[in-house]
C-alpha cells in the first residue's frame, strides 16, 4: 500500500542563516533588517552592530580615499531596485569597510554585489536581498603569488605591475558600471516615451464620469510598458454607457499601434451603431484591412442604466463575469463569435441581454489575467469566479487590486492584462 509523503516543513530562517554566501536583508528605507552568518564573518561584525542600522551608516565611504564611490554606486543600484522592482547586478566594486575597534581605520575590500527585490502583496518592494561576493583575496593574491614565484621582476617592478593590474581591473569595472548606467538611462527614456504614447492611446475621457468603475492595465513583463490589450468606457445617449476590453495578438509597439486603431474604430462604431453586436460587425470588417489585426479578440457591453439591462457581444474573448450582490457569479458567455477578421464573408454577430440589480458588479478582463500554460482555461474561469465571489464586499478599486494579487500578477505577467470592474 502506498502512502503519500508529506513534504517536510522547511525552516527558512535556518537556511538563510546557514547559507555560505553573504546576505543581508534591507527594508525600503535601506535599514538592515536581517543578516546571515556568512555576512557577519566577511565583514567581522555582529548582529547587534548591524540590525536596525541604516546601511550607509554601518558602511560609509572611506574618507581617506578621494576616489571612493562605493556608497554612491550601491545607493544608485538599490534605488533602481526600488523603482524598477527588478534585480540589479553591479559591476565589481572597490568598497573599503571600517575596521572595528580602530576609529577612522578602513580596510581595502573588493565586492561583487547583486540586489534582488522581494515583492509585497501590492507589488511594491517589501525587502531587498543584498548578496555580496568578497573578491578581495583574489586581488591581493596577485601580489603574494608574484612574491613567491622565482624569476619574476624585482619587488619594485612587481609592485608597479601589480598596481597597474589593480588599476586596470578597477578601471574596467568602472567602465562597465558607466556603460550599464548609460544603457539603463537610455532604456528608461525609451520606456517613458512608450508609456506616454500608451497613456495617450488609452485616454478615456468619459471614465472620469464614472467613480464606480476601476481599470487596471499591466503590459507584459519585459516589454517597454506598451501592449496590444485595451479597455474603454464610452458614454451613450439615454443614460447608457459602453465598456469594452480587447486583445491584439503580440506585444510591443507594433501590437500597440494596431490596438490604437482598433480601439478608435470601435469607439466610433459604438457611437454610431450603439448595439454591441452591430459595433463588432463594423469593427471586424475594419480589421480585415489592418495588418496585424486579424484574430484580435474583443468583448463589448452596453449598460442600460434605466432598464437595469446589460447587452453584450464577444468576438472570441473570455466571458465577462457578473457578480451579483449576493456573491454569486454569472459568466456572460451566450454571445460569443469568432475573433475579428477570421470570417471571409460578412456574418451577423450574436448579442444577448441580462438583467442586473443595483450593487451588482461587472468584470471584464483580457486572458492574461486567467490563462496559464498547461492549464485549461476553464480552470482559470473557475478560479476567477471564486475570487470575485470572495471579494464581493470590496469596492471596484480594491476588487481589481485583489484580483491581480490573487492571480499573482500585481507586478505584471508574461502576457498583457487589461481589467475593468463596474459597480452597477
Amino acid at each position: 500500500m502506498q502512502t503519500s509523503r508529506i513534504p517536510p516543513r522547511i525552516d527558512y530562517a535556518a537556511v538563510f542563516a546557514a547559507t555560505p554566501s553573504p546576505y543581508l536583508v534591507l527594508g525600503p528605507d535601506l535599514v538592515i533588517a536581517d543578516v546571515n552568518d556568512a555576512y557577519l564573518q566577511v565583514t567581522r561584525r555582529t548582529r547587534e552592530d548591524l540590525i536596525g542600522t541604516y546601511l550607509f551608516d554601518a558602511f560609509p565611504d572611506n574618507p581617506a580615499d578621494p576616489d571612493a564611490d562605493g556608497v554612491s554606486n550601491l545607493k544608485a543600484s538599490l534605488h533602481r531596485v526600488l523603482t524598477t522592482r527588478r534585480r540589479d547586478t553591479m559591476a565589481l566594486q572597490k568598497y573599503d569597510i571600517p575596521v572595528m575597534g580602530r576609529p577612522g581605520a578602513f580596510e581595502e575590500r573588493w565586492w561583487s554585489p547583486v540586489n534582488t527585490p522581494v515583492a509585497a502583496p501590492d507589488g511594491t518592494v517589501a525587502w531587498i536581498i543584498h548578496r555580496v561576493g568578497d573578491v578581495t583575496e583574489f586581488v591581493h593574491s596577485r601580489r603574494s603569488h608574484r612574491a613567491r614565484t622565482p624569476g619574476l621582476p624585482p619587488a619594485s617592478e612587481d609592485k608597479i605591475e601589480l598596481n597597474a593590474l589593480e588599476a586596470e581591473l578597477y578601471s574596467r569595472a568602472q567602465e562597465l558600471q558607466s556603460v550599464n548606467e548609460e544603457l539603463r538611462q537610455a532604456h528608461a527614456q525609451e520606456r517613458q516615451i512608450a508609456l506616454t504614447l500608451q497613456e495617450a492611446m488609452l485616454a478615456s475621457p468619459d471614465l472620469v464620469q464614472h467613480p464606480d468603475i476601476a481599470v487596471r492595465y499591466l503590459p507584459a513583463v519585459g516589454s517597454l510598458n506598451v501592449c496590444g490589450d485595451w479597455y474603454d468606457v464610452i458614454d451613450l445617449p439615454d443614460g447608457r454607457f459602453a465598456v469594452s476590453v480587447g486583445d491584439v495578438v503580440g506585444h510591443g509597439l507594433e501590437a500597440a499601434a494596431v490596438m490604437g486603431m482598433l480601439r478608435s474604430a470601435l469607439s466610433a462604431a459604438l457611437r454610431t451603431a450603439e448595439k454591441p453586436a452591430r459595433s463588432l460587425e463594423v469593427l471586424s470588417r475594419y480589421a480585415l484591412g489592418v495588418e496585424g489585426a486579424l484574430t484580435t479578440t474583443v468583448v463589448n457591453a452596453v449598460i442600460h442604466t434605466h432598464e437595469h439591462l446589460i447587452a453584450y457581444s464577444s468576438a472570441g474573448h473570455p466571458p465577462p463575469v457578473l457578480l451579483r450582490a449576493d456573491g454569486t457569479c454569472d459568466l456572460l458567455d451566450r454571445a460569443t463569435d469568432p475573433p475579428l477578421g477570421t470570417q471571409p464573408e460578412h456574418l451577423p454577430r450574436s448579442e444577448e441581454q441580462v438583467r442586473y440589480t443595483g450593487g451588482d458588479t461587472l468584470v471584464l478582463y483580457s486572458d492574461g489575467l486567467i490563462e496559464r500554460r498547461d492549464e485549461d482555461i476553464d480552470v482559470g474561469l473557475r478560479r476567477l469566479c471564486d475570487a470575485v465571489s470572495r471579494y464581493a464586499h470590496l469596492s471596484p478599486e480594491h476588487l481589481t487590486d485583489a484580483l491581480l494579487a490573487r492571480f499573482g500578477v500585481s507586478g505584471g505577467a508574461r502576457d498583457d492584462i487589461a481589467l475593468i470592474a463596474v459597480r452597477l
